[in-house]
């Protein structure tokens, strides 16, 4: 195994790692999961945001040469999963057993992209830390600590997402993990491939960008207009800024 693949392994491993953070809310106690978890898909809408218009666009445009294929798949994806939304509602529909949730049957359809969304963005980030490897391993580590920076904000909002889906907390935990190495398959199509892929990379996050930006407008916002209260929506709108910020930080570390 050349060195720059073993490391560009070990960086997505342990990128993956990131979405066990979820053991550290897991002994918390279910009843203030369920009252902070709110707040958790609120920090989830300004990460999502905020990675979508601060990061994944710009780099798309930049690394596709401005190309005004860009923009339309961005809107593509958000398209793509309202279809896509639209059949695991129909499904979760006709399929599902009635739960005592009464909102269930309508959030559920979240979790799953969630779980979609995150696979294709873990994806990109295992290609991203296979190419900074190719270039040198400096590269690569800059680049891989970044990408932790920006998974942690996002890992914490997506377990309060599927927490919130319906799922319980180990389910919601070991999916998320899954999802987390979905990376790996990125950085072994970097080491098969080489720089082949690259030229679909723009693409592809710009699809990643429209599924973000469709999941924190459409599912997610509609979610946090169904709780009331002064104190409780200036919390969420912190939460939400919180998100963003987060987002934006991580721009002096590029």
């Amino acid at each position: 195994m050349e060195t720059h693949t073993f490391y560009a392994l070990i960086s997505v491993f342990a990128v993956s790692l990131i979405a066990l953070i979820g053991l550290i809310i897991i002994s918390i106690d279910e009843k203030k999961i369920r009252k902070a978890v709110f707040f958790l898909v609120a920090l989830a809408i300004g990460a999502l945001l905020g990675d979508a218009f601060l990061h994944l666009i710009p780099e798309a445009l930049e690394t596709g040469g401005g190309s005004p294929l860009i923009p339309l798949l961005v809107i593509a994806g958000i398209v793509f999963f309202f279809i896509f939304e639209k059949i695991l509602g129909w499904h979760h529909h006709h399929h599902e057993k009635p739960t005592d949730c009464e909102d269930c049957q309508d959030i559920l359809p979240v979790g799953r992209l969630i779980l979609l969304s995150d696979g294709l963005h873990n994806l990109v980030d295992g290609i991203i830390i296979g190419a900074s490897y190719l270039i040198s391993v400096e590269v690569g580590i800059a680049t891989t600590l970044a990408i932790i920076l920006h998974e942690i904000p996002q890992e914490i909002g997506d377990f309060g997402i599927l927490i919130h889906a319906g799922y319980s907390k180990a389910k919601a935990l070991w999916f998320n993990f899954l999802s987390a190495l979905v990376a790996i398959t990125g950085v072994l199509l970097v080491v098969i491939f080489g720089g082949t892929i690259e030229p679909l990379l723009p693409f592809i996050i710009a699809l990643a960008a429209g599924n973000f930006i469709y999941i924190a407008t459409a599912d997610l916002i509609p979610e946090l207009h169904k709780q009331h209260g002064t104190k409780q929506s200036l919390l969420e709108i912190l939460f939400i800024l919180v998100g963003i910020a987060a987002m934006f930080s991580l721009l002096f570390f590029e």
